[in-house]
């Protein structure tokens, strides 16, 4: 085993705070580390030390005799010239654009592409340069589903190792060996994949809370002791003393963010009519045919919809039709009176970078420092210095937070999301899940998250040839088409057989017996039986709220044939909540039993 990188007592600070500190760390062929903690930890900070681009306040890395690395950041930067040239020409950088979506965009200056766009020409030149060891920052942004399943059976070969930050926590499951979190100026490295940095950080606040119950135990001891009066306390040795009033006067560590992300805005009241697409088409100027050609759909009060689809079929085009941003080339678009869209967008609006947060929030209309702006922003955790910050200072994720906040702070009633995982630390994500989960309004999102789209939607509809298609079986099925169409992934760059030295595929990746040296065990994993548990809550939510219209429909049917239709879908909704309910009872079986 070849050590790349170690890091020993590594740490880096900040004007006004230490970023993580006393952080060591070995990276040899094989490993796989994910990075996480919440946006502003220094993660990128992290990726920059171990790549050799930036040096520690305090500690020492040393990189392995002729390693070399491949550096993929948060903002890609390409040179000049072609999007073929920016991969080296060779077959494999053309083959790994094919998979990433550019394969007909080699000849495209690059200087014309878009941000996403630049993020995945960029990836394919890391992908396709000789390397040991890649440092990767979010590298499945802008991907599409079928994207995002090649690379991680492509990283799962990759003989080398591997450290990145992503929020993709299917794909961290499913490729990380080890996980480091920076939390509040300190890091844990947690031996194990995604399930156990879970795990771990659980434990950690648990034993907090347990360190908190014996310290206001010994608090209370002391302060009885203290009081016990003039004489007694002379007697007593005055460092015990001075013991006890540290003792009183101490504080468990302050939380990384104050509570839970409240994204409750009072959202305004959503009308029977939402929005209807009827024989939609868009066609850009210039272009050889329609994005959209045909498109009919008919959102729902209570709407959660994911759209799928490969790169540049026309998701976002129809996001922006929903919106009102574009108008339909052909066909038609009916809005109810009561809509009120926020558009969270995969390229949101530009911000100064000299702004400053608060006044940000308070617009053009509101002197800044208002008391509802102040809560606006702690409750999206610009706290302390944050909204006195420009946005030029503010982390990739922080300005995707105050973007989240801009949006929500119009109090729309439909929201439509667009790549809204992008760049979010997972606290953020997982908070953006539960307030989905219960919010009032309609949801329409576009995105590559899988776990996101299986906590978050139930329908959904894949963008294909500029056709909207419903996908009967949800999102395992266009999973499992999406996979199915990446086939093998190209083979390592030169220089990077797969982990058996050979360049022959690995059935498994790491977790899987894959380069990690873990062989699997028998019978399901505890993290997927976890995912389909939380699949089945939804799946219940969902019908319970389809049996209630039903059980409404019913009550409010009138005559013969009405009466008896409403009784037979509320029979067939009512069978399907059943079987959801027995299911989940079986799943929770085996979720115990392998404990």
């Amino acid at each position: 085993m070849t050590v790349l990188v170690d890091a020993a007592g590594v740490g880096v600070s900040r004007s006004d705070r230490v970023l993580f500190s006393g952080l060591s760390l070995t990276v040899s062929d094989g490993d796989r580390v994910g990075v996480v903690g919440i946006n502003g930890t220094g993660k990128s900070t992290l990726l920059r030390v171990l790549s050799g681009r930036i040096e520690p306040d305090t500690g020492v890395v040393r990189r392995g005799r002729g390693v070399r690395v491949g550096v993929l950041d948060q903002d890609a930067a390409l040179s000049s010239g072609t999007v073929g040239h920016c991969v080296g020409g060779g077959w494999e950088g053309e083959a790994i654009l094919d998979r990433l979506g550019m394969g007909r965009q080699l000849e495209r200056p690059v200087a014309e592409l878009s941000g996403g766009q630049a993020k995945r020409v960029a990836l394919a030149g890391v992908l396709a340069t000789p390397a040991e060891m890649l440092v990767l920052d979010e590298p499945t942004n802008h991907l599409d589903l079928g994207a995002v399943a090649w690379l991680e059976a492509w990283l799962a070969r990759f003989a080398g190792g591997v450290v990145m930050v992503s929020h993709d926590r299917h794909l961290l499951d499913r490729v990380t060996t080890r996980m480091i979190e920076l939390d509040r100026g300190r890091a844990y490295v947690h031996e194990g994949g995604y399930a156990r940095y879970l795990e771990g950080r659980a434990e950690r606040e648990e034993k907090a809370v347990e360190a908190e119950s014996v310290r206001r135990n010994l608090a209370r001891s002391e302060l009885a002791w203290l009081r016990r009066g003039a004489p007694a306390r002379t007697r007593k040795p005055q460092a015990r003393v001075e013991a006890a009033r540290r003792l009183v006067s101490g504080r468990p560590e302050a939380e990384a963010r104050a509570g839970a992300l409240d994204l409750s805005f009072g959202t305004p009241r959503l009308g029977s009519k939402v929005i209807e697409l009827d024989g939609v088409s868009y066609s850009y100027e210039g272009a050889s045919g329609p994005v959209l050609a045909g498109v009919s759909l008919s959102i729902d009060r209570q709407e959660r919809l994911a759209v799928v689809g490969a790169n540049g079929s026309g998701k976002t085009t129809l996001l922006q039709i929903l919106d009102g941003a574009l108008s339909p080339t052909a066909g038609s678009v009916d809005r109810g009176d009561t809509v009120v869209t926020g558009h969270y967008s995969q390229h949101s609006r530009e911000l100064d970078p000299g702004a400053r947060v608060r006044d940000l929030v308070a617009g053009p209309f509101r002197a800044p420092g208002d008391p509802v702006d102040i809560r606006l922003m702690e409750r999206f955790w610009f706290t302390g210095e944050l909204p006195w910050a420009t946005v030029g200072t503010l982390s990739g994720g922080e300005r995707r937070r105050l973007q989240l906040l801009l949006v929500l702070a119009s109090r729309p009633n439909v929201l439509l999301l667009d790549e809204p995982t992008n760049d979010l630390d997972l606290d953020t994500l997982r908070s953006l899940e539960e307030f989905l989960d219960g919010w009032p309004g309609a949801v329409v999102t576009v995105s590559h998250d899988r776990t996101f789209l299986d906590r978050v939607t139930d329908r959904l509809v894949a963008c294909r040839s500029g056709r909207l298609a419903a996908m009967a079986g949800g999102l395992p099925v266009w999973i499992a088409e999406a996979t199915a169409s990446v086939g093998e992934p190209a083979s390592g760059p030169a220089g990077t057989p797969g982990p058996g030295g050979d360049g022959q595929s690995s059935p498994s990746g790491p977790g899987k017996g894959g380069p990690s040296g873990r062989s699997s065990s028998p019978g399901r994993s505890a993290t997927t039986v976890g995912f389909e548990l939380r699949r089945l809550d939804k799946e219940m939510a969902r019908l319970t709220r389809e049996r209630d219209r039903l059980l409404q429909a019913l009550e409010a049917a009138s005559g013969h044939e009405a009466l008896a239709r409403a009784s037979r879908e509320l029979a067939v909704a009512q069978e399907q909540l059943e079987a959801a309910e027995e299911r989940w009872l079986e799943v929770a079986e085996e979720a115990e039993s392998s404990r």
